[in-house]
């Protein structure tokens, strides 16, 4: 022991003072960006953007700039400019040899937003933001208008290239000029603004400050064909978060005909809370909320403020209207399909971190709770009509929640309790879901071939009957009592929406075996649409796919070709079969028509079928974009081809009707 204890100690002696490094400066940036801006990846790089833009927006929101215009440049670089202040640039008192504008950008925890003196409401707290972008930029270049006079400097990782130079004399420009260009070093070579996630980022902070205008500019050559973005266009919402929101609800059905809008201002009149929400069943609940123009994608006290005036106020309101069911209403009841925007300006907010995606300010839940409360118990009061609607609305979603619960949850087989499994399922013998399968067939005669032709300890088979229901024109009510649905559900064991557990699904891959004609595309496209709206993250974690069986067989003597449709069929007669007579073919009525061999031959066996992997086409997300918009897209089709409006239907034909081909009617 003794032996042991001398030779550990005797390597210790190689760890000294001299292995103790002392980090200056920005060179702790440079060494550990993550601890900075939350990585090194796509959205820090874009984190880099918001720090100089929520710059600008500090000037805006405290009422000294008015126009802020960001540039996305064909080399890559972004400028963000303002009409404000300016930086100063005279000496600073502590350092006398640097100016005020090198200090800021050379020395972390330094900035004008500390003492609340210079800026009343801000979201740059820590002083790092500027400096931060600077050490981790190959390039920054900074005009300053102060005065009718026009100053400049350049840097380069962080460091000085060049002093404040006096540029020349300017009569109607004031504020700050930053451009700057992400190191390579740091994010390597393929990294790059995205135009999309740039322009979103500027239309949210335009949404979120009323009184501010954005000029978007970028170099027609990066924007890729399909994204939804302008060479140049100028931002402005003279409504705040009521144009955002209307933003994003579109044209959807709401419960109530008006938003609930409204402003608050805080009670030491330095800021002020700012909110609009409405409810739909056509859409999906989002709540984005914001602290001095800062996205907190996280939530937190602002948010539970919120979340309390809503629940106090409506409750309070059924009670005084003699409703006594509004006693069940809960919190995931209000936001199951609520569409809120909430933006609160505010004193010295305090983040859970240098990417402030969390406000953890105590206040904030007392200032929220009490600005909302009131307006909303108001707005009640103003119209019992849509009062009446909201309140009904919620009850239901509550009533809605309570037979949830008690849906049976089903699990796997254990040896301590058997599983109730619907009666149509013809389960396989594995115990464990590694490498299983779950075809969903149509029909009962589909669903005997395949039973035959299935590999009893990992394939199993679920008929359907028919049609299934369209989840996506159906209440929750018809929904949960619909048989088929019951059986899928029962089958995977996994639970649906907020109840789904990966761990519990019971097979690794599930798929849809249909037909291949009409019918069984839309069957496809019903189970689609099912499995989206219902359990997503089954379809996001790669369990949803479509088998792929043939239309045609193609036999001459003892050779049988399948072909997977007319064109395929084509080219094997011009190959295959060239220069042959007397080639039979056959095409599949339907699955059930297959004898159990060829099904199994040509759409069962992983040796040798095809299947297509179901996905959702959702985009990056990045600093600076909303998740909410995320999948917009996907959600829009979603809705156009299988929701209850059926001119979104027919405008989507009228539109795509022309590139239509080998129709099958």
């Amino acid at each position: 022991m003794n032996d042991l204890f001398n030779d550990t100690n005797s390597q210790s002696l190689d760890y000294s003072a001299k292995d103790i490094e002392v980090l200056e400066g920005l060179e702790p940036v440079r060494r550990r960006p993550g601890m900075y801006i939350g990585g090194v990846d796509e959205r820090a790089y874009h984190h880099l953007a918001n720090e100089i833009l929520d710059n600008a927006m500090d000037e805006a929101v405290s009422g000294y700039a008015t126009v802020i215009e960001m540039t996305l440049h064909a080399d890559g670089s972004l400028t963000v400019k303002d009409n404000g202040r300016g930086i100063p640039v005279d000496p600073h008192p502590k350092y006398p040899d640097k100016s005020a504008l090198e200090v800021i950008l050379t020395t972390l925890h330094s900035g004008g937003k500390f003492s609340g003196k210079a800026y009343a409401v801000s979201g740059g707290l820590h002083g790092v933001g500027s400096s931060v972008v600077n050490a981790l930029s190959s390039a920054m270049t900074i005009e300053v208008a102060r005065d009718k006079k026009l100053y400049r400097q350049s840097y380069s990782r962080g460091v000085p290239t060049t002093g404040v130079e006096l540029v020349g004399s300017v009569s109607n420009r004031r504020g700050t000029s930053v451009t700057f260009l992400p190191d390579t070093d740091i994010f390597g070579d393929d990294m790059h603004f995205n135009p999309s996630l740039l322009y979103k980022l500027a239309q949210t902070k335009a949404f979120l400050y009323r009184g501010v205008e954005i000029r978007w500019e970028c170099d027609p050559s990066l924007i890729k064909e399909g994204d939804e973005v302008p060479a140049s266009c100028v931002l402005k919402y003279p409504n705040g978060v009521e144009d955002y929101l209307s933003y994003l609800v579109g044209q959807k059905q709401t419960v109530t005909p008006k938003p609930f809008v409204g402003r608050s201002d805080l009670p030491d009149g330095t800021g002020y809370v700012e909110w609009a929400m409405t409810w739909s069943d056509d859409m999906e609940g989002f709540l984005k909320s914001y602290c001095n123009t800062i996205p907190t994608y996280e939530g937190g006290t602002h948010e539970t403020g919120l979340k309390t005036a809503l629940t106090k106020s409506i409750r309070a309101f059924g009670e005084m209207t003699g409703n006594k069911k509004v006693a069940d209403i809960t919190n995931e009841d209000i936001l199951c399909n609520a569409g809120i925007m909430l933006s609160v300006f505010m004193r010295d907010p305090q983040f859970q971190g240098q990417t402030k995606e969390k406000l953890v300010s105590i206040q904030a839940l007392r200032l929220v709770e009490n600005a909302i409360k009131d307006p909303l118990d108001h707005w009640l009061s103003a119209d019992p009509k849509s009062a009446a609607l909201l309140i009904n609305y919620l009850i239901e979603k509550a009533e809605d929640r309570r037979r949830k619960k008690k849906i049976y949850e089903t699990a796997r087989v254990t040896a301590t309790k058997r599983l109730r499994l619907p009666g149509k399922l013809a389960d396989c013998s594995r115990t464990t879901s590694q490498d299983t399968e779950l075809f969903l067939v149509e029909g009962d005669s589909a669903g005997g071939s395949a039973k035959q032709a299935r590999n009893r300890e990992t394939q199993a088979i679920l008929p359907l009957r028919g049609k299934i229901l369209n989840v996506a024109s159906a209440s929750q009510e018809k929904i949960l009592a619909n048989e088929e649905i019951k059986a899928i559900t029962e089958a995977l064991g996994c639970g649906r929406k907020d109840r789904y557990d990966e761990n519990s699904l019971r097979y690794e891959r599930v798929i849809v075996m249909t037909d291949a004609d009409v019918d069984g595309a839309h069957i496809a496209c019903l189970l689609m649409t099912f499995f989206y709206q219902e359990m997503p993250d089954l379809i996001r974690n790669g369990h949803l796919f479509l088998a792929m069986p043939p239309l045609y067989r193609l036999t001459l003597g003892g050779k049988s070709i399948y072909a997977q449709d007319d064109d395929e069929k084509e080219r094997l007669l011009k190959t295959e079969f060239k220069n042959k007579s007397g080639v039979d073919i056959s095409r599949f009525k339907g699955l059930g028509e297959m004898p159990p061999y060829q099904l199994k031959e040509t759409t069962m066996d992983p040796a040798k079928r095809t299947l297509l992997k179901v996905l959702i086409p959702d985009s990056h997300a990045a600093a600076g974009t909303e998740d909410a918009l995320e999948s917009l897209e996907t959600k829009r089709i979603v809705e156009q081809l299988m929701g209850n409006k059926p001119e979104f239907r027919f405008q989507f034909i009228q539109e795509n009707a022309r590139f239509a081909e080998n129709l099958d009617i």
